[in-house]
């Protein structure tokens, strides 16, 4: 009985007949990626902690609605325009950092290249290539993108997907106006018995979520990081809180 021929390049997945390829794209594309969604957790994050720690201290103080709404809205820009000045520094700090490896990798490949492909064959032979093997793949990418192929092994970083200061700066910003507005919004729509308890409800809502997502995106248990960021969060606005209450009995 004659039995069909599985045509393996045609119902294999390519992620099973490429593997190496298909894990290096998915890493590529968490890289483009992760730097802006750290910028924007943590815009988020900060966002909601110093907002609100900033907006139940004046409620502490007052019950009137317009210091709440000047401080809120004064604290939201400033944290805001801070936090992307600050994103745009670190980043542009990182991002110089690569192009300064790059250019050093780039004068190397021009001045010595044979002593460069030996050292990428090297490289590849660490990693469990025969030597053989090792010296065709360092021949191979050498041809295509030299540059490319050394900053990959050697340094790490993929020269198409360079870390970005305006997107981190932008993200963070952002994030932390949408983070800042909760508990504004919490403080000002409940009435004025309802304000601080609602505060704190929402936000500890708020700073679960950043905490969940953070963690997820570090790779770390999520219980106990969405924990230990609900707690300072709401250990800083009960601080604030009772200062605020201790200046406005005294004032």
């Amino acid at each position: 009985m004659q039995t069909g021929r599985v045509n393996v390049d045609e119902t294999r997945p390519v992620a099973e007949e490429f593997p190496e390829h298909a894990r290096a794209h998915l890493l590529s594309t968490s890289v483009s990626r992760l730097n802006r969604l750290r910028a924007a957790v943590l815009g988020a994050n900060d966002g909601l902690t110093s907002t609100a720690g900033l907006v139940v201290g004046v409620a502490g103080a007052t019950s009137g609605v317009a210091p709440l709404v000047i401080a809120g809205v004064s604290g939201l820009v400033a944290g805001s325009l801070s936090m992307g000045g600050g994103e745009f520094t670190s980043v542009s700090a990182q991002r110089d950092s690569q192009e300064a490896l790059l250019a050093l990798q780039r004068h190397e490949l021009e001045t010595v290249p044979d002593e460069e492909l030996d050292e990428l064959a090297h490289l590849y032979a660490q990693k469990g290539l025969s030597t053989a093997l090792a010296r065709e793949v360092a021949a191979e990418l050498t041809s295509r993108d030299a540059l490319a192929a050394h900053a990959d092994i050697e340094l790490g970083i993929d020269v198409t997907d360079l870390v970005s200061p305006v997107e981190a700066a932008l993200a963070s910003a952002v994030a932390f106006a949408l983070g800042g507005l909760l508990p504004i919004l919490a403080v000002l729509l409940p009435p004025t018995s309802w304000r601080v308890p609602v505060t704190f409800a929402t936000v500890a809502a708020g700073l679960a979520l950043t905490g969940h997502v953070a963690a997820r995106l570090g790779q770390a248990p999520p219980g106990r990081a969405t924990l230990r960021n609900v707690v300072i969060g709401l250990l800083a606005m009960a601080i604030t809180y009772g200062i605020g209450t201790a200046v406005g009995t005294a004032l």
